[in-house]
């Protein structure tokens, strides 16, 4: 079963369980194991909520891959709408998405796609900001770290979010993330 029914937006954990609030050994075991944080649990549940009471049937096609905590008023929810992933398309389905799940959750959302790459997950969650380029440096200690590059007029217009990004960007990627500005 594992969450996955045919009209409904796919999660990591049983629709049933997910719902009920009550999880069966399965569930408990993701949420026990790390796999799943616990506190991903309402937002799956807002996801389910929003596809049946909203009518939201772009949440039919959606599936939901995991979801980032920053401080205690942002979630950044990685999970794929169907839509591809063209940065201004993907945008556009999203935003009804993310207004919606403020309201319910009461904190700040941001939906990016799932992405194979630095440049594409930065590209999303930067957006609007363009991403000129992303450098990846290979320390004497062989840890890696990546520089993000962008343009000076958008690194003013992130301001002091630009460090909440890069700590996001760290902790999706593992590896540690600077934003720079480049031309």
């Amino acid at each position: 079963m594992e969450g996955r029914w045919c009209v409904s937006v796919q999660i990591p954990l049983d629709y049933v369980c997910v719902k009920s609030g009550v999880l069966c050994p399965r569930c408990q075991g993701l949420i026990d194991s790390g796999a799943v944080d616990e506190r991903e649990v309402p937002i799956m549940k807002a996801l389910i909520e929003l596809e049946e009471s909203e009518g939201m049937q772009i949440l039919k096609k959606a599936t939901y891959y995991k979801a980032y905590f920053v401080d205690n008023d942002m979630v950044i929810i990685v999970m794929d709408l169907g839509v591809g992933t063209s940065v201004p398309v993907f945008s556009r389905y999203a935003r009804e998405i993310e207004q919606k799940l403020r309201e319910k959750l009461g904190m700040k959302v941001k939906i990016i796609p799932k992405a194979s790459d630095v440049r594409g997950l930065a590209t999303h969650l930067l957006y609007p900001a363009r991403v000129l380029g992303v450098n990846t440096l290979w320390l004497p200690d062989g840890s890696i770290e990546y520089v993000v590059r962008i343009t000076r007029r958008d690194e003013r217009r992130l301001g002091k979010a630009k460090e909440v990004y890069e700590r996001i960007l760290t902790e999706i990627l593992g590896k540690r993330t600077h934003i720079r500005s480049g031309y």
